[in-house]
């Protein structure tokens, strides 16, 4: 399922038909027993397939429900119009949801990390202004079957990348012919915070070289220090295959990373041995001058010991 998604995300990176959009909603959901509420939100990235179709990769948290706290990444396609006004779009998705479920049960059970796949299906309404602004109201439902099922309603603002010839979505941008990077040296700085309950903050330190090996697709390779707290202290190298494009003529580059983490966790019973939990990054970088940028990171560790982290961190950079 997983080569199979990647295999599609790099067909897709590929098209020449781009027109890339960024999201920020936000609103409450409900889940399935017993209707419960709580607060969500949404970052999503949607780029244009021509002018019916689009695919979307998204972060969704959807908030703390009583014993669970899920989040997660999804991927859907979308099937769109704007035959009933140019400036209003409306659409219909589906799709997977990667989510991290964080259980809180009752006092004296331990926490967990649980991982799984979902089935997602939305539907949103998108207002374009005549600048770049977006107002979406969109509502989705996912459907886990080891999991629980949540609906959720959300309403947000969003920014197009490349400007259009009138109000309306965009169906392509101009194809990207060059490596978003050639090749980069980033050492970064920040915060570890592990997503069971106890004392799992910490400072955390990494230093990562950067390479583009096709239009769209960047590798790296990272040293990588989660500082050390009372529920982890963990350190190893990582691996990523990336999925990246450069905007603002080339002054700011986003991207999706994913790959191993060959580890050791000294607060693991057997501290010595190297463990191989996953690691997914979501990364911006900001372009300075031709040689120096900004960067600012996610990542999710993905453990299979209830040890899932996420560490924040930004840092500077060096292109040649």
């Amino acid at each position: 399922m997983r080569r199979l998604a990647l295999a599609m995300l790099l067909l897709i990176f590929a098209s020449p038909v781009a027109a890339e959009e960024i999201h920020i909603l936000g609103g409450y959901g409900v889940d399935s027993n017993p209707n419960r509420k709580a607060g969500a939100y949404q970052i999503e990235y949607l780029e244009g397939l021509g002018e019916h179709f689009a695919f979307s990769l998204s972060y969704l948290n959807q908030g703390h429900f009583p014993e669970h706290h899920r989040d997660g990444n999804s991927f859907n396609l979308w099937l769109r119009t704007n035959q009933f006004h140019p400036q209003l779009s409306l659409a219909a998705g589906i799709g997977v949801m990667y989510y991290y479920d964080t259980t809180h049960p009752p006092p004296g059970t331990p926490s967990e990390d649980v991982h799984g796949l979902a089935s997602m299906y939305s539907l949103s309404a998108t207002w374009y202004t005549e600048s770049r602004v977006i107002f979406q109201l969109q509502t989705y439902w996912v459907k886990a079957n080891a999991s629980f099922d949540t609906v959720s309603a959300l309403v947000g603002i969003g920014y197009q990348f490349d400007a259009p010839p009138k109000p309306g979505p965009l169906a392509k941008a101009p194809p990207q012919t060059k490596r978003t990077t050639e090749n980069e040296l980033t050492l970064l700085g920040g915060q570890t915070i592990v997503n069971v309950p106890g004392d799992g903050h910490s400072q955390a330190i990494s230093l990562e070289y950067r390479r583009g090996i096709w239009r769209f697709v960047e590798m790296t390779a990272t040293a990588l220090y989660e500082g050390r707290s009372t529920l982890c202290d963990r350190y190893g190298l990582t691996t990523q295959l990336w999925l990246a494009r450069p905007f603002f003529d080339d002054h700011v580059a986003l991207g999706i990373g994913f790959g191993p983490y060959f580890a050791v966790d000294r607060r693991r019973q057997n501290d010595n041995e190297i463990i191989i939990p996953t690691i997914f990054t979501a990364s911006a970088g900001f372009r300075l001058t031709p040689h120096w940028l900004l960067r600012a990171s996610w990542n999710r560790v993905i453990t299979n010991y209830n040890r899932d982290s996420d560490i924040f961190m930004g840092g500077i950079g060096y292109r040649f």
